[in-house]
């Protein structure tokens, strides 16, 4: 057996003129960091298996605890820091990959804090969203080269469009990586705020079909949870090519995150390793790609707008581009920053590119070839508030996926420890007393209040450019301006010099 010369990640400091050995950190660490010891009649802990979840700390009742990283000093080196040592350590003890949850902890520049939104000051009054009405629904799907109109009214059908009250939706998180309590969750909270969850690829549970008017379902490459009656729930299918955080490779579910529920959702044996292959087996080209999408088309009756999801990658936009001319009514796009349950560390830190870098490529693309208008354009990957989304728009978006703002809006504190099924906030796991520390009814108000949130502040964000509809934003950057940025990033972006 190999030896492991890893060090803790994180010290536990336990202030003892306040701890009175209550328990609650021992009963509420899943990871076992708190451990009563019987012959001293006192809590102790153990450093090496905190993950700095926060659990503890969140519900001591006499503030006793602190968790910070822990204090080891490797010889300073420029190339090789403790993160780096310790990777290294723990390969040599497993022989395995190194997987992680959640986005990259590398220093990638973030362009939306490098972009400046445009205000209203004399010649262009802006407008008060408290007293003239803001318009922020969108509508994703195909739109006609042109409309026909007849004594003022419209004179043709639109091709199918899904309807959002806000441009704001909640990404693709599976049931399995996720609990059944978190989607339920989102669902409830979309509903109420008029967007749209995205099933992720682990199908719909039977206690989610009512939400399918707000639901967007996924196929992936292992097809889980795909029959008739899924595709036909949702307001709009998914066909899940890549995502930000794992570019070209496949997803994983262990086979102890597979119990009934999860097992009859995804129409797998119960406990058996759920594996989507990094490639769709059917889809080798773009007209493979094209029949998919006509298939599922086929069999939603023309009623629902098609989705490609793929990962923002160098060449992106020649990807789009042909997505677009596949058929589908709308891409999506997964950037750099994106997260995810479970994926291997590597991939996770030095595949793909920043979303803002591929948003702002594609829309351009799009728009010099005249095919814009028949998609729509969503990204994701690490947006993390209003002016992130207006900023998207501006660069060229219809609308955005969130999902680990949405999961820290339901308690998630990024401990990065999603894979192992042990999530003391009772989101990434499956464990049934862990699950229940999420509420779903509290969680479904807690999401949908940060949507409302948002929606206002976009609204503030607009009237201060004196934007009265969220459409009069799109793709229009002229309204944006960057700062602290080379020429080679503005010229891809679009966008001007601030003061220029």
């Amino acid at each position: 057996m190999s030896l492991d010369y890893t060090t803790p990640e994180f010290l536990i400091e336990r202030n003892s003129d306040r701890c009175i050995d209550c328990k609650v950190c021992v009963n509420q660490c899943a990871n076992e960091a708190h451990i009563y010891d019987e012959e001293e009649k006192r809590v102790i802990s153990d450093d090496i298996k905190c993950v700095n979840c926060h659990r503890c700390v969140a519900l001591c009742p006499t503030r006793a605890l602190i968790v910070k990283k822990y204090p080891l000093e490797y010889r300073q080196n420029f190339a090789w820091t403790a993160h780096d040592i310790n990777s290294i350590y723990k390969q040599a003890a497993s022989g395995g990959i190194l997987l992680t949850g959640m986005g990259t902890d590398r220093n990638y520049p973030i362009f939306w804090d490098h972009l400046l939104l445009n205000a209203s000051q004399v010649t262009n009054p802006s407008i008060d969203p408290l007293r003239e009405p803001m318009e922020l629904k969108t509508f994703l799907g195909r739109k006609p080269d042109s409309l026909k109109i007849e004594n003022g009214r419209l004179a043709e059908k639109l091709p199918p469009q899904l309807e959002l009250e806000l441009p704001v939706m909640f990404g693709a998180m599976s049931f399995g990586s996720v609990s059944l309590n978190v989607q339920k969750s989102l669902a409830r909270a979309a509903m109420e705020s008029g967007t749209c969850f995205n099933t992720g690829e682990g199908g719909l549970h039977k206690d989610l079909y009512l939400y399918g008017k707000n639901a967007i379902v996924q196929v992936a490459s292992g097809r889980f949870g795909v029959h008739s009656e899924y595709l036909n729930a949702g307001a709009a299918v998914e066909i899940k090519i890549g995502q930000g955080a794992k570019p070209g490779i496949g997803g994983h579910l262990p086979g102890e995150k597979v119990g009934r529920e999860v097992s009859l959702t995804r129409m797998i044996p119960e406990g058996s390793d759920a594996i989507s292959p990094a490639p769709h087996h059917d889809i080798y080209s773009i007209e493979d790609l094209r029949q998919l999408i006509y298939s599922l088309k086929e069999a939603t009756n023309y009623q629902k707008p098609i989705s490609v999801k793929i990962a923002a990658v160098h060449n992106v936009a020649a990807i789009a581009s042909g997505i677009a001319r596949a058929g589908a009514d709308i891409v999506t796009i997964d950037g750099l920053r994106g997260g995810s349950g479970a994926t291997p560390l590597r991939t996770r830190d030095n595949v793909g590119i920043p979303i803002e870098l591929a948003l702002a490529a594609v829309d351009t693309r799009l728009r010099e070839e005249g095919i814009r208008h028949q998609v729509s354009l969503v990204i994701a990957g690490s947006i993390r508030n209003s002016a992130d989304i207006v900023k998207a728009v501006a660069l060229g978006a219809d609308a955005v996926y969130i999902g680990s703002a949405a999961l820290i809006s339901l308690g998630c504190h990024m401990c990065q420890k999603c894979y192992t099924g042990k999530c003391n906030w009772g989101i990434a796991t499956q464990n049934p007393n862990l699950v229940k520390r999420l509420n779903p009814d509290i969680g479904a108000q807690r999401a949908a209040n940060l949507l409302r949130a948002w929606t206002l502040e976009i609204k503030e964000l607009l009237g201060g450019m004196g934007i009265n509809a969220l459409e009069s934003l799109k793709g229009n950057r002229l309204m944006l301006r960057g700062v602290g940025l080379s020429e080679k990033e503005l010229q891809i972006l679009g966008v001007k010099a601030a003061g220029e």
